[in-house]
Order: C-alpha cells, then sequence, then structure tokens
C-alpha cells in the first residue's frame, strides 16, 4: 500500500499589495484558494489541509486551519500546516496558494521522487528551486523550527542541501506569484485556455 502524502496550502496572507485577501482573489471564476486544493488533490495529495488567516476559507471536504499568528509571516502558516495533518501522512506536499500556474504534475513528480526514495523533494524550473516543497515527516520538526518571519521550508532546505532531490517542472506549468493586480492580469493572460495561450 503506497504511504499517504497529505498537502498544505498556505493560503493566510492580506494580500496588502492585491488590496484582498490572496486566498480569496477570483481567477478565471475560482478563488485562489480552491484552484490549489485542487492542485494538490489532482496531484494525488490527500488529506489536504488549508491554512487561512487574513480571511475564512470554507472549501467543501477540506480542512482548514486557521493560523492566528498570520501576521508574523509565512514560517507561522508553515508550522500550523504541517502541524495539523494527521499522524498517518508520511510526507506532505506544500504549496503556496498564489501560485496558480503551478500544475498538478508537479505535485505528482514530487511524490514519485519520494516513492523512489528522496526524502526532500522540490520543484525547480529551468534548474531553479521554488514551490511545491516535499517534506518527509521525519523532516517536519526540524523545517518548522527554522521556519521564522516570512520564509518556510527555505531555511531548511538552505541547511540540508544533501537532502533535496530537484524535480524539474519547467514543462508542467510556471511559478509565477500574484502579488499585485498588475500580476494577476498577467497570471490571467498565462491560463491555460485563454486566447492566444496553449492549453
Amino acid at each position: 500500500m503506497p504511504a499517504r502524502i497529505g498537502g498544505v496550502l498556505l493560503a493566510a496572507g492580506s494580500g496588502s499589495r492585491l488590496g484582498q485577501p490572496k486566498a480569496l482573489v477570483e481567477l478565471a471564476g475560482q478563488s485562489l484558494a480552491a484552484r490549489g486544493v485542487a492542485l494538490l488533490r489532482a496531484g494525488g495529495a490527500d488529506p489536504v489541509v488549508v491554512v487561512t488567516g487574513a480571511a475564512p476559507v470554507e472549501l467543501p471536504d477540506v480542512h482548514a486551519v486557521r493560523n492566528t499568528r498570520w501576521r508574523e509571516g509565512m514560517g507561522s502558516s508553515f508550522a500550523a500546516g504541517l502541524t495539523a495533518l494527521p499522524d498517518g501522512c508520511a510526507a506532505a506536499v506544500v504549496a503556496l496558494a498564489d501560485q496558480p500556474l503551478v500544475g498538478a504534475a508537479s505535485v505528482r513528480r514530487l511524490i514519485a521522487a519520494y516513492e523512489a526514495g528522496a526524502a526532500v523533494a522540490v520543484a525547480a524550473y529551468d534548474g531553479q528551486p521554488r514551490n511545491p516543497v516535499l517534506l518527509a515527516r521525519e523532516h517536519w520538526a526540524a523545517a518548522i523550527a527554522l521556519a521564522t518571519g516570512d520564509v518556510g521550508a527555505r531555511p531548511f532546505l538552505r541547511a540540508h542541501p544533501e537532502l533535496v532531490t530537484l524535480v524539474e517542472c519547467g514543462d508542467t506549468g510556471s511559478p509565477d506569484d500574484i502579488d499585485t493586480p498588475g500580476d494577476l492580469e498577467r497570471v490571467t493572460r498565462l491560463l491555460p485556455g485563454t486566447p492566444g495561450v496553449p492549453g
């Protein structure tokens, strides 16, 4: 029986530069939170935990965890999400709500890398490490201990490069962030199905 891999979607930010919480931002008729959950599920993560903060998120069959310390930055949300996963999860894929162009295939590739023996797998785009990130359970405590301020897994990954397996995902999607209204317009134009964009 394959190991159970959980998913964590970080969706707690206020979106100060966007003018509204990122989790609630609509993209092609779907909130960024809903898109992130669909990404993780389609990639094979189950169960999925959504970490909220600035705004509540209610999605069917999703365990939402409110991070009361969300103003401190991503680190506290990273910790809250991993801590909320059930004991049966052997690893977790952590994704960001504000990167809606990441493809479900990236999650599948990270899980496949784990099943092939990688304890830490990071999606890379043209060789550059970005998100999502998979962490085996035995590394959660150490990663949480280093996640302070507005960083999640990055300090742990930099402290333990020998553990990291880079998984190229440049052909599966893009790690473009949505931080400003201009970003939202640009990402909307890049969505598969948009005229002029290959699907």
